[in-house]
């Protein structure tokens, strides 16, 4: 393999039902910052039927060129000729970076293109570089590599990963964690039209139906306000009195690990390595230590507020606010004194 070949950092931009994805807008953000950093462009792979109007959109949050390929046998996801739409793309036009989101359709797609490729993944990234491997310097050491960094062992730990022999470097990455760009109204990419052909084989699945799910669960990734409850509540009963703060204050509840774990809480609203990473504007961390794998996925929130009976945890340590106490008792006087506030506000 003639890694000089290779150039520039794609993304894949995922659509679903003609509607981009935001985790699509997120690697374009991050795909920029690497762009930088090699001295090179930035491509979005956007691969569906009758979606070239979603060209405009990835253009103005960062993508120089958009490679559409677009295809009847493309219009719902299937595994087969989505695989080989992307592979296609990459053995055709050699990208030194290729990301990928960690979504449903990314965590399925990812891998399979990656061994059609011959290439190595580096699978749920939370943090991504440019810089050298191995890390400490010596007669083998790489400059300019994707240095891709993931949770590992259940989260217990962090793994920094390379692929230096092999390309294209390819990593999934997950939702929430890149910071999408302000965009460009206006702008325009460069459209290139490709199309690899698809023959339908044993491998392409017939899709009967297609069922949309309809759940009440909200999705904290978009909450601006969010109080969220570890294990120090102490019950699932207990979660009440978040609840009542969260209807007080405009936000939604989350949870820790433990919390799921306990089952007292829905996997959807797990926050941390293992759950999801968010950014809202206020985040109330309520009986939870602070362990790095939840601090990982909440310590971009603009104000944190930590409230734990234990003056060391280290919750406080990334806390912009902080309150030891019972959160059996403070908990429902802040809810008592938002809702005074309010009604005192409304009556002015």
């Amino acid at each position: 393999m003639n890694l000089e070949e290779y150039k520039g950092v794609f993304i894949y931009a995922q659509q679903v039902d003609n509607e981009l994805s935001g985790i699509s807008f997120e690697l374009l953000g991050k795909a920029k910052d690497l762009a930088a950093d090699l001295n090179t462009n930035v491509t979005a792979v956007l691969i569906g039927s009758d979606v070239k109007n979603l060209c405009d959109a990835l253009a103005e949050y960062g993508a120089d060129r958009v490679i559409v390929v677009d295809d009847p046998e493309l219009k719902v996801y299937r595994t087969e000729p989505y695989t080989h739409a992307l592979a296609s793309v990459i053995n055709e036009f050699k990208p030194e970076i290729m990301l990928v989101g960690a979504t449903a359709i990314g965590r399925d797609l990812g891998p399979r293109v990656s061994a059609r490729v011959a290439t190595g993944l580096t699978a749920d990234c939370t943090k991504l570089e440019i810089g050298d491997f191995p890390l400490n310097p010596g007669p083998n050491q790489k400059h300019n590599q994707l240095l891709m960094t993931r949770p590992a062992f259940g989260g217990n730990t962090i793994a920094t990963i390379a692929c230096p022999d092999n390309r294209p470097q390819m990593a999934t990455v997950r939702p929430g964690v890149m910071q999408r760009i302000t965009p460009v109204k206006g702008a325009k990419a460069e459209i290139v039209e490709f199309n690899p052909g698809f023959t339908p084989n044993k491998n392409y699945v017939e899709i009967l139906d297609v069922v949309k799910s309809v759940t009440d669960t909200v999705d904290i990734m978009d909450a601006k306000i969010l109080v969220s409850g570890g294990r120090g509540v102490g019950s699932p009963e207990n979660f009440k009195i978040l609840e009542d703060l969260a209807k007080a204050i405009g936000g939604e509840v989350s949870c820790s690990r433990a919390v799921v774990d306990n089952g007292w809480m829905p996997k959807d609203l797990q926050v941390g390595q293992t759950g999801k990473t968010v950014r809202p504007q206020i985040y109330f961390a309520i009986g939870i230590s602070g362990a790095i794998q939840h601090v990982a996925g909440m310590e971009e929130s603009d104000v944190i507020i930590a409230i734990n009976k234990d003056e060391t945890a280290p919750i406080f340590e990334v806390a912009d606010y902080g309150l030891v106490g019972d959160l059996n008792k403070i908990v429902p006087k802040l809810t008592e004194a938002i809702k005074e506030y309010k009604a005192n506000k409304n009556a002015q």
